[in-house]
Parts: C-alpha cells; sequence; structure tokens
C-alpha cells in the first residue's frame, strides 16, 4: 500500500528549492550597495529604452498597414488596368515604370504558393483581390520569401495573364534613431551612477568612521554638511560618538574612586590581620585581602584599556622586545623558550605590546610547564603565538574567556587563582592598537594564544 504523501514535507522542499533559487539570483548581484543600485537603475533604464523602441516600431508598422490597406489595393489595380489598355507588344517595357517597393508584375505564368495563413496575410490579400474587381482572379498564393509575400494570377480582358508580386514592407528606422537611443542610455546611466554615488558615499564615509571607532572611542568626528539627510545622520553619530566617550569616562572615573577609597580599608584589614594569633586564619585573610587588592587594580586596569590608548605608536625592535621580556622571566625562575624572529623594526605601541604579552605569558604559565613564544613573518603580518602544554580550553568558550571575569574553572586548577581580567585586558589593548588576539587548543595538547600585528614600515 503506498505512502500517502506529506504535505508539510513538500511544502518544506518546495520552499528550500525557491530559498535554494533566490540566493542563486543574489550571488549573481555585487557585493557593494552602490554597484547594486546601480546596476539595477541602468538595467531598468535599458528595459525602459527597449519598450519604447519596441512600442514606437509597432506603431509604425499599424501606421504602415493601415496606409498600405488603404493605398496599395488602389495602386496595383491601378495598374492592371494600365496594362490591360495597353497592347500586348508594349506591356513588358510598361513593367518597370509600374514597379514600386512593395509591389511589381510578371507577365505570363502562374502564381505559386499556399493560401494565406496569417490574418495579417489573409487580409492584404483580399483587400487587393477587392480591388481588382472585374479582373478574373485566377491563384491567390503566399510563398515562403518574402515573408507574408503574396503571388496574385489576374487574367487580362485578351485572355493572358499576370502576376502580381506583393509584399507588406516595414516601416525603415532611421541608423541615427538606434544611435540617439544608445547615446541617451549613456547619459542617463552616468547620472544613475553620479546619484547613486552621491547616495552610498555617505554611507561609506559612516561605515569608515564606525570602523574606525574603537575601544579608545578617538574616531574621527564627520563633517555634518551636504544633504539634510546626510547632514543629520552625520550629527547623530558624533553626538552619538561624544555620548559613548562620555560614558566610558565617567565609568573609568567611578572605578578610579572605588579603587582608591578601598585601598584604605584593605590596608587597615591587613594591619589588623597582622595582630592576630592564628597563623593559619592570618594566612587566609592575607591571601584573601591579596585577591581583593588584585582584583581592585586589574578592574582599573581593564577600564582604562576600554577608556583609551593614549601612547603614540613608535618604531621598535620587536626582537628586542620578546628577548628582554623573557630575559625577565628567567631572571625569576620561570622557564619561557623564543622560537623565530620577527627580522625587521615594526610601528606599535610598546607599553600596550608589553602588556598583552605579559598577560598571555603569565596566563600561559599558570596553566603549563611548557611555555614558548613563537615569532614569524605571516602573510604581510607579524605574529607572536604564546603557546603553553596546559589543559587548554573547551572550543565553545574560546572566545568567552575573552570577556572580563570570565573564568574556565571547570578545565583550569581553581588554585591559580586570578581575576578573570588579564585575557580580557590583553583582547581590549590588542583592538586598540589595530591587531588581533585569537585562542585555539593545539592538536597536541595545550593552548594557543596568537597575536597578530601589523607590519608597517617605521619612518
Amino acid at each position: 500500500m503506498p505512502t500517502p504523501a506529506n504535505p508539510s514535507a513538500n511544502t518544506a522542499r518546495a520552499a528550500n528549492v525557491a530559498n535554494a533559487g533566490a540566493k542563486g539570483w543574489r550571488r549573481l548581484l555585487p557585493g557593494s550597495l552602490f554597484y547594486r543600485v546601480t546596476l539595477i537603475i541602468v538595467v531598468g533604464l535599458a528595459v525602459a529604452q527597449l519598450l519604447t523602441f519596441a512600442a514606437i516600431r509597432y506603431e509604425r508598422n499599424m501606421a504602415l498597414r493601415e496606409l498600405m490597406m488603404i493605398g496599395i489595393e488602389r495602386d496595383i489595380a491601378s495598374s492592371v488596368a494600365i496594362l490591360d489598355r495597353l497592347p500586348a507588344a508594349e506591356r513588358a517595357s510598361w513593367l518597370d515604370r509600374l514597379e514600386r517597393r512593395n509591389y511589381r508584375f510578371v507577365l505570363g505564368g502562374s502564381a505559386e504558393g499556399t493560401e494565406p495563413g496569417s490574418p495579417a496575410s489573409r487580409q492584404f490579400a483580399a483587400a487587393i483581390v477587392e480591388a481588382m474587381r472585374p479582373f478574373e482572379i485566377v491563384k491567390v498564393g503566399e510563398v515562403a520569401w518574402p515573408p507574408e509575400g503574396l503571388q496574385i494570377q489576374v487574367r487580362l480582358g485578351d485572355g493572358s495573364t499576370v502576376v502580381v508580386h506583393a509584399r507588406r514592407v516595414g516601416m525603415p528606422v532611421s541608423g541615427w534613431v538606434m544611435w540617439l537611443l544608445v547615446v541617451q542610455l549613456l547619459v542617463l546611466a552616468i547620472c544613475a551612477w553620479y546619484a547613486v554615488r552621491l547616495v552610498t558615499r555617505p554611507l561609506a564615509q559612516l561605515s569608515a568612521a564606525a570602523d574606525e571607532l574603537g575601544p579608545d572611542l578617538k574616531g574621527q568626528a564627520l563633517a555634518e554638511d551636504g544633504p539634510s539627510e546626510v547632514a543629520h545622520a552625520a550629527r547623530a553619530f558624533n553626538a552619538m560618538q561624544q555620548r559613548i566617550a562620555g560614558y566610558m569616562a565617567e565609568r573609568v572615573e567611578i572605578l578610579a574612586a572605588i579603587s582608591h577609597d578601598l585601598q584604605t580599608p584593605i590596608t587597615r584589614m591587613r594591619l589588623r590581620t597582622d595582630l592576630m594569633d592564628n597563623e593559619h586564619d592570618r594566612e587566609k585573610f592575607r591571601q584573601d585581602l591579596d585577591a581583593m587588592n588584585s582584583l581592585v587594580r586589574e578592574g582599573v586596569t581593564y577600564a582604562r584599556t576600554l577608556h583609551g590608548a593614549t601612547e603614540p605608536p613608535l618604531r621598535i625592535d620587536a626582537d628586542a622586545l620578546l628577548e628582554s621580556m623573557v630575559a625577565d622571566y628567567e631572571d625569576v625562575g620561570q622557564q619561557v623558550r623564543l622560537e623565530g624572529k620577527a627580522g625587521a623594526p615594526i610601528v606599535s605601541r610598546p607599553n600596550a605590546l608589553r602588556r598583552i604579552l605579559m598577560n598571555l605569558i603569565d596566563n600561559a604559565l599558570k596553566f603549563g610547564t611548557d611555555v614558548r613564544v613563537q615569532v614569524h613573518a605571516e602573510g604581510g603580518k607579524l605574529v607572536v603565538a604564546v603557546l603553553d602544554n596546559g589543559p587548554g580550553i573547551p572550543p565553545d568558550e574560546l572566545e568567552a574567556v575573552l570577556k572580563p571575569f570570565y573564568r574556565v574553572e571547570s578545565s583550569r586548577n581553581r588554585s591559580t587563582g586570578g581575576t578573570g581580567l588579564g585575557l580580557a585586558i590583553a583582547h581590549q589593548l590588542a583592538m586598540a592598537m589595530g591587531a588581533e588576539l585569537t585562542l585555539n587548543n593545539r592538536a597536541e595538547g595545550g593552548l594557543e594564544a596568537r597575536l597578530t600585528l601589523g607590519t608597517a614600515p617605521a619612518h
């Protein structure tokens, strides 16, 4: 017994096919709004031009048909009457005089072709036959060439025959008309291109300004001129940028004030802790106070990275910076290996770069015993990768750990401590200096923190 069709499944398949077709058409369109709108306008103008030309051509053909139906049958009938009046010996010399662009005469013979098939051909043949009465019409045939051509065999008064070769002639169109239409389309396309550019250029400027508005909130203000709509959008964007900068500055001030106010009670609590008799409790209180102090300090640092990066870019020797950092870790007994070289100076913010790398290396040392810093150039960029052999991070949490105060307690040891701000600060500083920070689990185990920097030439 056949299984009944599932209407829902059929509807879903039809919807999937329609969506696939729509996506296919979208892939054929240019990527940018500027070229899409220009293409749509130009194609629309071209179609409109073709429709106009087709309408004019059709109207002229109709007018010609009416003209032919009004006069051509009378001209043919008059010519046949002249041939009938002429002596048989003089008829041949008159054929060239009576010939026109859409009809001619042949003495003798018979008409070829079949009965007219199209309504226009039948109407044309009926009009000619009606005009040539009372001459006897022997045969009317439609031939393949010329298109819609007719051959009408007429018997004259002396019994001889003449074959009329008649055809419909289309209304001629001058060559300059087509060139005029092409030039007109070109002018309209240029105007459309300029109009679309006028509309989309402010969008491009707004997009560029939004991209420049990084964590430092020091993007360039848009010019508040041009059309009223563009000026209004620029004013709104500039006002929004100023409001966000004000909010961020206020938040930093609040965090700085909280940090300053917390330092006093933390110090008092530390002094009181030192006076406790119980060594075990005193050590626990001291650890808690150190964690609080670290949390306050790191919170303010993170807020400042969001507020702005005031450090100017400088020409630095990346190899010397990395070697000095590795040497500093070795001086305190931390084993960090440096592999590879940058090979050339770069333009960057040295303090921000040092802070990023310190946070990444400190994070690697917390959870691994084998920490390496690999440096190499890749695709016009400088890549600095910090690798460890720790437990790694669950794949679904690789992006979340870059958020402030996020800690992966399930995969990392609680005894390592930390505020959950080290990677967040590194990420914000990387964004502020135009770099990219990504985290990836290594196939052999451990985590790779990859910092990709631009290698702008030093001036």
